[in-house]
């Protein structure tokens, strides 16, 4: 079996020349074309808008404010040492200042992306070896932080790289403390590292490191006194400055009390226990990691302990987070993707597209970079490099490649079907981030009224040759028939998202491989049904003006206004083509036609798209054609599923030796025979 796959796949990690070189130019012309982007946002910005947090205090020509305080009314925020740092810049024009600067500031990204991949701890593949690299600048240069930094100009990049130098690069003892009290003049809570060094034996670095903090702060307050006073005693080293601390962007413990309700001194003696809680689990773990040879682990851990009890942490200076991504977390190998994949998500998105508005979540939406760095510092129960499941977890159990059983059909040979329900927090964040992106991607495409308009006229035209325009005959006999009505609004308005969440959440309690299938089949026909949302924009029939259509769900509308009121700013009015309410209720049908072990239950699964096909009619909300449209992805969507994973229904080759799946026998749920191969070592 391990020779087949090998044969199917390629030994990548033995011969990085071939797949692998291929894929890291692939991965580091990326990360070009994202510096490359970065670059462009950035500059083609106006002058009074871009780098806010560096021209704020820099004057009309692009010099930095060379008199008075660095502390004036929506001026600097950072530390007075870098002030001082900063004074001395000067450029005979703001452009010039903003290209050196976001181009510098990516070059720290790079730097640090590099030191980070030679940090990982080993053992590492040569796979994962060669091609950490870029990986590790791409992840960096789409992360919130170093996007905010490039778009305020801030220096928060800066202290993350010195820590990094000190931990991985720099020799002998003196060195790596003097960075770290460089970067904690910069970044104070980055002190923290020194009380590392210390609990680590490594004394003479946590000396030179304090040392080298005190120097930094002394002289950058001989040199600005008056500064130096407003930043460490007026404000509470800063914590008074930049934006209110109670606002969103302020993901420290402090800012989340704020939130929360708490103030007075109740709030400050709840975050100074908070913040001792933290830095005494956190270090504490950090050194534990540090000993166990997973150094930079204990970087990130540490980091994410300075982001929790800072008084203001803002989002440019939630970097350490990520590097928390190098944490092995879970004895399965099914499992072990979900906590790098949940730091990705986390510090790459922001919090309205992983949790949806609701009240009882909004604690968590709001401070979910908080949390996360919580998690990192006091939490994860990752794995020590002692564990027996460091290198080899317990591996997923695979089904056996299922030939086709059209011979026509090309199967993609790499897709391995898993057999075991996925892990539900990571499915959840998936489901509500694809939403969130399918939501943006709608609202987007759109090509303007009179577009949408034509379209609609040329769809009335094709169903009057065609003789099923029965959309205005079902609508106004509908609207005259109250009952009836108000049945087609309320199932409209319901039922479209209810039954194939209720359907997913069975399939995954009772039938995970059958729902991994179903989950893929619908993502690709919802993929599908945006290319046509962005290349087709369509009126539905209760937005074409003089058809004489009555709109039963939203009310009557004005077609004097362009925007017809609220409606367009919270969906695409102009995406009827194909109709996503009735591809998902017969992607449901098709799914409970298939799945359900009674006859009823079958008969009653295909009411569902028969009830929605003539409520998107009756309300004059789809054209007949839509409909069709929403039927022709939702087969395009199994046909890719078909392509890429073989036939639903799992079955044994003759030729394999193979064993039921514990709990389950041959023939349990519909019939389908679900064997699986076992492998000796760890998942392939």
């Amino acid at each position: 079996m391990a020779d087949a796959e090998r044969s199917v796949r390629g030994n990548v990690a033995a011969d990085p020349g071939t797949r692998a070189g291929a894929a890291r130019v692939v991965l580091w012309l990326v990360v070009a074309v994202l510096a490359v982007r970065q670059m462009a946002v950035v500059l083609r910005e106006r002058p009074g808008e871009r780098l806010a947090d560096l021209t704020a205090w820099t004057g009309g020509d692009g010099v930095p404010h060379a008199a008075g305080s660095l502390y004036g009314p929506g001026r600097f925020s950072g530390t007075p040492f870098a002030g001082l740092v900063l004074k001395p810049m000067t450029t005979s024009a703001e452009q010039a200042l903003g290209v050196a600067w976001t181009f510098g500031s990516l070059l720290l990204v790079v730097a640090l992306g590099l030191v980070a991949a030679r940090a990982l701890p080993g053992p590492v593949s040569r796979r994962t070896a060669f091609l950490a690299a870029p990986v590790a600048v791409t992840l960096l240069m789409v992360s919130l932080p170093v996007r905010n930094t490039l778009y305020l100009g801030q220096t928060s990049i800066l202290p993350v790289l010195l820590v990094v130098l000190a931990c991985f690069v720099a020799r002998g003892e003196r060195l790596p403390g003097v960075l770290t009290g460089i970067a904690a003049a910069l970044q104070p809570t980055v002190l923290l590292f020194a009380v590392l060094f210390w609990l680590t034996g490594r004394r003479r670095a946590a000396t030179a490191g304090g040392a080298a903090f005190a120097l930094c702060t002394v002289l950058a307050w001989a040199a600005m006194p008056h500064d130096s006073w407003t930043y460490w005693v007026r404000h509470l080293a800063g914590a008074g400055l930049g934006e209110n601390p109670d606002s969103l962007a302020n993901q420290s413990l402090h800012g989340a009390l704020l939130r929360l309700g708490f103030e007075g001194p109740l709030e400050t003696g709840l975050f100074l226990a908070l913040a001792a809680a933290v830095t005494v689990v956190g270090l504490r773990r950090a050194a534990r990691y540090a000993r166990d040879g997973q150094l930079l682990l204990a970087v990130a851990v540490t980091g994410c302990v300075a982001v929790a009890v800072s008084p203001t942490t803002w989002q440019h200076q939630l970097l350490w987070v990520l590097l928390a991504v190098v944490g092995r977390v879970g004895t399965r190998a099914s499992d072990r993707l979900v906590w790098p994949a949940v730091v990705v998500l986390v510090v790459t998105l922001p919090g309205k597209m992983l949790l949806p508005n609701v009240g009882v979540l909004l604690p968590v939406r709001d401070n979910v970079l908080l949390i996360a760095a919580l998690g990192a510092a006091c939490a994860a129960p990752f794995l020590a490099r002692t564990s027996p499941y460091w290198q080899s977890p317990v591996p997923t159990d695979h089904a056996r490649p299922v030939a086709s059983r059209f011979a026509w059909v090309p199967l993609v040979p790499f897709w391995r079907r898993v057999l075991g329900r996925p892990n539900l927090l990571l499915e959840l964040l998936l489901i509500r981030v694809v939403y969130s992106a399918y939501a943006q991607v709608r609202l987007a495409a759109t090509a303007g009224r009179s577009t949408a308009e034509e379209h609609g006229r040329q769809i009335h035209s094709v169903e009057q040759w065609l003789h099923i325009d029965i959309e205005h005959r079902i609508n106004h006999a509908v609207v005259d028939i109250a009952w009836l009505r108000d049945f087609f609004d309320y199932y409209y308005s319901t039922f479209h998202f209810i039954v194939p969440l209720a359907i997913l959440g069975v399939l995954y309690v009772r039938r995970p491989p059958d729902y991994r299938w179903a989950r893929s089949s619908i993502g690709f026909a919802t993929v599908l049904a945006l290319v046509g949302f962005w290349l087709y924009p369509l009126a539905p029939p209760r937005l074409m003006p003089g058809l004489g259509f009555i709109d039963t769900v939203h009310g009557v509308q004005d077609f004097a206004k362009p925007d017809y009121g609220t409606l367009t700013s919270m969906t695409n009015q102009y995406a009827a083509m194909p109709s996503l309410h009735f591809g998902w209720s017969l992607w449901c049908g098709v799914v409970i036609v298939l799945l359900a072990p009674k006859a009823w239950m079958k008969a009653l699964g295909l009411l569902h798209p028969l009830f929605t096909v003539s409520a998107i009619v009756a309300t004059g909300n789809h054209w007949v054609l839509d409909a069709v449209g929403g039927a022709l992805v939702v087969a395009l969507g199994f046909g890719l599923t078909y392509v890429l994973s073989g036939p639903r229904r799992l079955r044994p080759r003759a030729d394999d030796a193979a064993e039921p799946l514990p709990g389950r026998t041959a023939d349990e749920g519909g019939g389908d025979a679900v064997l699986v191969a076992r492998p000796a070592g760890g998942e392939r």
